[in-house]
């Protein structure tokens, strides 16, 4: 699967594509066979990529020698099965020098995240978003998240700009908004559900066929069955499985900032999984709640 263009990479997408969480020892330092584990057995699914560094797997807590530790090992599980896209971000000269080692690590894409840079000027984005697409010859995926609010506008404007840009992951859960950049964009971007599992409904309702899940690093059949209701339109059976396992998890992750990590580890930790703790400035979960961890995963068990 090496040398992917970025029109071979966007042919791929249409499915789930997990993001593995970052396993830590005690000490905060890589645990990279406990992350290898975890890729291993999510790339025994039909998934259609994994994402290596993304928001679940703390990328604002790496160092670029880890970021591409974590590229290369993500490479070598995912093997010819499953594609590999690098999260990159913090700066302009950061995302630049990790984008460009990832691609020499074997990535197939890039997924940019918006710059450490809070409410920037638009701009400024642009010559962000551009300087990391002349950097790599590789598919680009735009995250629109947290101050990075794009209108129709401004994504045609990028899309135009940053040739080797294939796809805009909505991390804003805006339904009215990404309807209308998919109409003023039409075809010229792969359009992906990325703000969740549980906006899976919303997002397959305006005809969108990929997500990002992080459910798939403790169920990626769950995942996967998400995907396969959503596109049938089988609105009773996706009514269920949001009801019985979706929902509960994301109200969970929704009680503090940072929990939609630090819940993911601590599932993954009861259900014998190896993840770690979270890196500062995550939280770790209570103590009292790992009860109702443990007893939501109990749930989880005919979807695992």
């Amino acid at each position: 699967m090496a040398g992917m263009s970025p029109t071979e990479l966007r042919g791929r997408l249409q499915g789930v594509i997990g993001f593995p969480v970052t396993n830590f020892n005690a000490d905060w330092s890589l645990d990279l066979d406990g992350y290898r584990t975890n890729v291993a057995e999510m790339v025994r699914y039909p998934l259609c990529a994994v994402v290596a560094a993304g928001g679940t797997g703390e990328l604002y807590s790496l160092t670029p020698e880890e970021h591409v530790e974590l590229v290369k090992a993500t490479v070598a599980e995912a093997g010819d099965r499953v594609a590999v896209i690098a999260g990159v971000g913090f700066g302009g000269g950061m995302a630049v020098e990790l984008a460009k080692q990832a691609q020499e690590a074997g990535a197939h894409g890039i997924l940019m995240f918006p710059p450490y840079y809070p409410n920037a000027d638009f701009e400024g984005l642009v010559r962000y978003y551009k300087a990391i697409g002349e950097a790599v010859d590789l598919g680009l995926f735009l995250y629109s998240r947290d101050s990075v609010n794009l209108t129709a506008t401004q994504v045609f404007r990028i899309s135009r700009e940053v040739p080797n840009l294939i796809a805009l992951k909505e991390g804003q859960g805006d339904i009215r908004n990404y309807q209308r950049i998919m109409e003023r964009c039409g075809n010229r971007l792969h359009w992906i559900g990325g703000i969740g599992d549980d906006m899976v409904p919303g997002y397959y309702s305006i005809g969108i066929r990929t997500y990002t899940s992080s459910i798939a690093t403790i169920a990626p059949r769950l995942s996967l069955q998400l995907h396969e209701r959503a596109s049938m339109l089988d609105n009773a059976s996706l009514a269920r499985l949001m009801r019985n396992y979706v929902l509960p998890l994301y109200a969970m992750r929704a009680r503090r900032k940072g929990y939609e990590v630090s819940v993911m580890k601590k599932a993954m930790e009861v259900l014998g999984k190896p993840a770690g703790p979270v890196r500062p400035p995550l939280p770790e979960v209570r103590p009292e709640e790992v009860r109702e961890i443990e007893a939501l995963m109990a749930r989880f068990e005919p979807v695992l």
